[in-house]
Parts: C-alpha cells; structure tokens; sequence
C-alpha cells in the first residue's frame, strides 16, 4: 500500500468517526423521503431519498407529483423538502420495513401550495399508522407545518395511511421514520392525577405538541442529534417581567449516570429561565408558561433541568406545577448529586381541563430554614396520548354530542327518579295517614329552614357578613376554578376572581392540598377577620371547609397588590401622592390592630403583596393567617415560633423569637423603603451593595446621597421636606430593637406629616402640625367608630 492511499485511509476513517460523533445516534431505521421529489435531496447531513426509493413499498391508484417555486417557502435548513409534494385521490399507503421493533418517530411535513388542478389549501384528508389515528379531516390552508409522532411498533412493518375527505385529496410533502433511542422514551410515567400512580406507556401513541428550549434561545435541528427543533419560551411566559434568560453552555456536565444527548442536547441544558423575584418563604409568585392544547387528552410533560449558574449551592430547592397540581418540590442539588452543570429530566402524566389550557409554573419553596430564592427551567416537551379510541385527534363534535347526550340522560335519570318517589310517597300516604302526618310536619320545617338558609344566601353578599358558602357555590363562582381566573398564588393556595349569582365580585383564596399552611392557618385567618373591621383591613366575606376543601372568600380588590404597582407588572405608575396615601391607609389598618382591641393583634406578615388596592387605589392590609394575639397586659412579648417573609422579619425576633407590635413596625419601615425605591426588598441580579434593600438604602442616607434612591418616575415631583420626613421615619422603624422603634400611631402621624408638606406651601411649621395632629385625631376617631 502506497503512502498516498494510507493517509487517504486514515482521512476517510477520521471523517467517519467525526459524523459518528456528529450524529451521537445512528437509528437502525431510518427512511427519510422527500416525496414528490425525482430525486435524492441532501439537507444538512442527512439524505431524504426521492420518492420512488426501494426502500419501502408504496400502494396508490395513480401517481402524482407536484412541485413549486413559491417564494412563501420559509427559509430554512429544511426548507427544500417543501418545494415538492405526492398529492393522493384515493387511499393510499407507505409500507415501512422494521429492523428493530420498539419506539419510532415519524414526521410529517405539510406546506399547501397550488398545482395546477389541486390547490392544496382545500385538501381535506385522514392519516392512520398502525391502527393509530393521526390526524382525521385535517385541513392546513396556509404556512407550513411539521407533525411529529412517537409509536411503539410491534411488528415486523408499519403501514402509514392516507385516505382522503369525501370528494378531496390528500397530500405530503415530506416524511421522516426513524427508531428512537430506547431510554427516550419511558414506558411508564408517574401521573399526577391519579394519586401519583405510575401509568404505563407502552402502548400508547405520543404526539409532539410543543418542544420548548428556555433562555429565550432557539436550538436548530442541525445542533440536536435527534433532529428536533426547539423553539424560545418567550412567546409562551405569561408575566415576562418575572422571568429572567441565562446562559453558559460550557458548564453543562454530561455525567455518566445523567441524561445523555439524546435526551436534550448540550444547547438546551445550557439556557435556563429563571425565576427573577424578591425571596419570599411564604412563595406569592409564580414564574408559569401557558400553553393552549386539545382537551380530553392525557399529556406526558418533560421537564428539563441544570443549575449552569451554581445557584443556592445545595439548597436549590422550588416548586413544579402542571396547572394546580404539585407535580414535585424539586430539591436539584440533591438530584444532581451538587455536580455543577448536570443535567436531570422528570417526566409526568397530567389530564388538562375542558378549556384546553396547561400552565407549566415554577416558584421558590418554603421548605427549609434557608429557603432558596431561585427557581429555574431549562427545558420543556409536551406530549399527547392517544386516548381509548387509539386515536390523537379531538373531535369537538363527539365531545359536545357526549355532553349533550350526559345532560339528557341525567334529565330523564332525574325525572324517572322524581316520579318514582312520588309513587312510593303516594302508596304511603294512602296505607299510613297518621305517619304521614307527622312526616308533613317535619318535612314543612325542614321547608321552613331551607328557605330562611336560600334567603340568607340571597342576601348575604349584600350585608358582608361572615358566613359558611357551600362549595358549589364557589365552584360556580369562579368557573369551577378555572385557570383563566388566577389572580394570586402564595404558600395556602391560589387565589381566583369570581362572582357570585347576584353580581358581587369576590376573591376566592383555595387552600392547596399540598400546601404547608394548613388548617391551624385557614382556622386563624377566619377566626382573626371575624373579630374586627374596618375600612383599611381586607373584609371576610366567608368560607368553605368541606369535601377537604379549605377556602376563604374576600372582598374583591380590583387593582391588586401593592408590589405589583411598584415593580414586576406593567402597571401604571403610582404617583407620590398616591404612595403616600397607601401607606397612610395602610398604617391606619395596622394601627387599628394594635390598639384597637384589649390585646393588640400583631399581623406578622406585613409585606407589599399583604396591601391590596380597591377600584379607588385605598389601601386594605390582608392575609392574616400568621396574625397572633399579642401579650397580656403585663407581659412585653409573647414568645412563638419564627414565621413570616424573608426581607421582611424583624431581627430581633428573629434572633430572640419575641414576637411584639414593633415586629410588624420594623416590616412596615421595609415596605416604606419598596414604595419610595420602586423595586423588590432582594433583588440577587443587582451589584452586591445594592442586592439588600434595607442595606442600601440606609447606606445611601448616611452618605447624603438619598435622592439616588427614589424610584425614577418620582424625580421631580417630591419636596425635599417631604422625602426627608419620610425616610426618617422608615428608618426609626428599621432599628434594631424593637424599644427605639416607634408605634404605629406615631409612624401613622408622620406619614400624614410627610403628606401635608408636601401639600401645603406657605405654613408655618407650627401650624402644620398643629393641622397634622388634628387631622390625624379626626381621622382616628372615625376609622375606629367605623
């Protein structure tokens, strides 16, 4: 052998072994046409043969191939194989030889373009493979379009079919069938509906409904050794503002026991979406990606996981959901064994509702002394199961004629039911007089009873007394609960708007099943709202507490939060004077609960997400499933144990777990420095010295430096005097102990000083305050006889 032919060798063996690793998985089927082509056509490393390819058998009556050189093509890598399409007119089949039974994906490309007789946007038509049915009566009118399906295939072929609509045709541009790698797919998977049981697969068909890389990055089929398409998460975030797109493809660590490439590759581990939030231990937000999909179906959802970043080293612990349900409360550090950079996939089962809709949501955990403020994702798949029919198509009609025949059964099922009793009863009443008798009368109580129950019901929104709602009155309220009516989600649940049957709007807070805060909590919050009202305390309206279910009923709030005006939403923004108006407001609610009782009432959990605004922006201070009875007379403290929000906790209690009124003082002083900053009380994507709010802030005081604080929109419009009065008093209520903090009254006074310099222009000092005290009485005295 010649030098030249050895080093040829060597060249061609080193090329080999590139596209191997290139490749990562070499199917043992695979057949790629390029249908209606003449022949073969390369697109990036693989070869889509032509259309007459021996390497699978094809039945049809009659042979048409069309072609185009529309410039609506997209333009892509595969864009070429939408250049040309087999058109059908008759039933017709692809028959697939199999080396290797087991999982197969097959893909289809559509792209309806004219062709002499056959304009291929009215083409109307069914696919089946394997007794699967794929698509029925499907019509694509415009753009392009790639349906992607996973079968585990039995036998020794597979014959993929195409029956057209009654007087249409059919067609296909494209097709790909290839053997999947065998840990791909599972064959089973825990299903989260059904009590965590684990739900085979094997037999099931999947259907490819969304691929999602995280980061806000697309991942091309070229840079995935399975040839899949990953497109950006962005489109499908519901609160932008909460999210926030890393990336460091070089830290993913492909480990020996973890997922290999073909599970996602290096570019989807590499980008995560991360959970851009203040800590909060008691997990008010949540970061959640929407998706519209077919209802009546089950769904295998794939999450993706890798902490590129080295977040919260060995506590990175947070919350999955599908919808409501708790799918995992993911502790990634542990499941990655602390590896920086490897990655790790979940897979669950979840049924989606009648509406269609499924929300992937992520948010921090309240586990744990030191919980984590992080959350993250880096990778999403959403797949269909076929149902009992063997089929992956939803059929409206059949669902609303199922409806329709459960309503008339159930109807007739009652009416049969009725006339039955009224036989029974008559047959009674003639051979037992006497017991009838008796049975009237009881029975014209119970009437009795039942109308002064629906006539207390009737009334009841109206008077706003606390009261125990049935749950189905609830569930009509917020449409059984639908997703659609999420208005909040903290550490007991989710809260939805709803309306009851006479038009109030109410906001409707339903306990988790999964959640920590339990019965002892829903018990406290009732038991605490019944106790007091008054204008700036949120207002109980009810409850429910059966079938498990722990709700509670409030009056609707219609702007929402106060951290939700100030950062996170795009929201308008508050002017000055309405901030300090909030504030006032709210000082005068926490006020009110420390002194207006014999033992004060401390709130302990007041934060910016706990001060609601109604329809005029007046502030209602809310939650009070952490509220405490505060110490007897001759006590100081009472002592319990630490609970409440991290960046908000009194540090001395804290330190000590003396709970006093000043606890809710010196948490108070924190959302002071949030209204007049505009942003979160830890916010980790900051430089160092500026991550702490409180820190920060007080820093930038001592330096002179405080109007570099101010939440841009106020430059300009707060008097100097104004500001000085106001950061004052915030950071009295941020002293370390409690003893030099001030109380509530005197914090409320010199929030309504702050408020009078910045009305008034030409007072003497003297008289200002002569007028604040005054005003400030009055006030008093009528919040309180409210």
């Amino acid at each position: 052998m010649t030098a030249g032919k050895f080093i040829f060798l060597i060249w061609v063996s080193l090329n080999l072994c590139l596209m191997c690793v290139s490749l990562g998985f070499v199917p043992d089927d695979s057949i790629l046409i390029d249908c209606g082509s003449l022949k073969s056509t390369r697109v990036g490393d693989r070869v889509f043969v032509a259309d007459n390819s021996t390497s699978y058998m094809f039945t049809t009556s009659e042979i048409i191939l069309a072609k185009t050189n529309s410039t609506s093509i997209p333009s892509s890598i595969d864009s070429i194989l939408y250049h040309t399409a087999r058109i059908f007119n008759t039933s017709s089949d692809y028959k697939f030889p199999i080396k290797r039974q087991g999982r197969h994906w097959i893909r289809l490309y559509f792209f309806p373009f004219n062709h002499e007789n056959y304009n291929m946007s009215h083409a109307k038509f069914s696919v089946s493979a394997q007794n699967i049915t794929l698509l029925k009566d499907f019509q694509i009118e415009s753009g392009y379009l790639l349906r992607e399906y996973s079968l585990n295939i039995t036998s020794n072929n597979l014959v993929l079919t195409f029956l057209p609509s009654s007087d249409s045709f059919a067609f296909i541009n494209a097709i790909e069938f290839f053997s999947l790698p065998e840990e791909l797919i599972p064959e089973s998977a825990r299903s989260i509906s059904s009590q965590g049981h684990n739900q085979s697969l094997r037999n099931q068909a999947l259907e490819t409904v969304a691929r999602v890389n995280m980061g806000n990055e697309i991942v091309s089929p070229q840079n995935d050794t399975l040839w899949r398409l990953w497109v950006s998460d962005f489109n499908y975030l519901k609160d932008k503002n909460l999210a926030k797109f890393e990336s460091n493809v070089k830290a993913v660590n492909f480990t020996r026991r973890g997922p290999t490439e073909n599970i996602a590759p290096a570019l989807v581990y590499g980008t995560l979406t991360r959970l851009h939030s203040e800590v909060d231990s008691k997990f008010i937000a949540n970061m959640t990606w929407h998706f519209d999909v077919d209802p009546g179906f089950e769904y295998l959802v794939r999450f993706h996981f890798c902490d590129i970043l080295n977040l919260s080293p060995g506590s990175l612990v947070f919350n999955v959901y599908i919808n409501s349900w708790l799918v995992s409360r993911l502790d990634l550090g542990i499941l990655t064994s602390n590896i920086l950079g490897a990655p790790y996939f979940m897979d669950a089962i979840t049924k989606t509702t009648d509406n269609g809709k499924l929300n992937i949501s992520l948010g921090t955990s309240n586990i744990g002394e030191n919980p984590s403020p992080d959350a993250i994702l880096n990778g999403l798949e959403i797949m269909k199961i076929s149902n009992s029919k063997n089929s992956l198509v939803w059929d409206s009609k059949t669902t609303s004629k199922m409806k329709v025949g459960i309503i008339v059964g159930l109807v007739t099922g009652v009416v049969v039911v009725i006339l039955a009793i009224a036989v029974i009863v008559f047959l009674l009443c003639r051979k037992r007089k006497h017991v009838v008798h008796t049975k009237a009368e009881e029975a014209f109580a119970v009437c009795e009873m039942e109308n002064k129950y629906s006539k207390e019901t009737a009334i009841f929104s109206k008077s706003k007394l606390g009261y125990s709602f049935p749950l189905v009155v609830l569930q009509e309220a917020t449409d059984n609960f639908s997703e659609n009516l999420v208005i909040g989600i903290g550490g007991f649940g989710k809260v939805y708007k709803g309306a009851l049957r006479d038009g109030t709007k109410v906001a409707v807070k339903r306990g988790a099943s999964e959640s920590q805060q339990g019965l002892a909590e829903f018990r406290t919050e009732i038991e605490m709202l019944t106790q007091f009202r008054h204008r700036h305390l949120l207002s109980l309206i009810g409850y429910c507490n059966e079938q498990n279910e722990r709700i509670i009923i409030y009056e609707y709030m219609e702007n929402g939060t106060l951290k939700n005006h100030l950062y996170g939403h795009d929201l308008p923004c508050l002017r000055w004077r309405q901030r300090l108006e909030i504030c006032i407001g709210s000082a005068r609610g926490l006020h009110y609960l420390h002194t207006g009782s014999a033992k004060a009432i401390i709130h302990r959990d007041v934060k910016s997400a706990n001060i609601l605004l109604d329809e005029n922006f007046m502030a209602k201070v809310a939650d009070f499933g952490l509220s405490k009875t505060g110490p007897e007379i001759d006590e100081t403290h009472i002592s319990t144990a630490v609970k409440g929000s991290f960046g908000y906790l009194d540090p001395e209690y804290l330190l000590t777990q003396q709970l006093t009124e000043k606890s809710d003082v010196y948490s108070f002083g924190v959302v002071m420095f949030e209204v007049i900053c505009g942003r979160p009380v830890i916010d980790p994507s900051l430089p160092r010295e500026k991550v702490n709010l409180v820190e920060w802030v007080m820093k930038c005081n001592q330096q002179g430096l405080i109007e570099e604080i101010l939440d841009p929109p106020l430059v300009g419009q707060i008097k100097p005097d104004s500001l000085q009065k106001f950061v004052e008093i915030a950071e009295k209520c941020l002293a370390e102990r409690g003893t030099y903090r001030p109380t509530m009254g005197d914090v409320l006074w010199n929030l309504e000083y702050a408020l009078q310099i910045q009305e008034y222009n030409k007072v003497s000092v003297s008289d200002l305050v002569g007028v604040s005290m005054s005003k400030v009485f009055a006030q008093m005295v009528r919040e309180d006889m409210r």
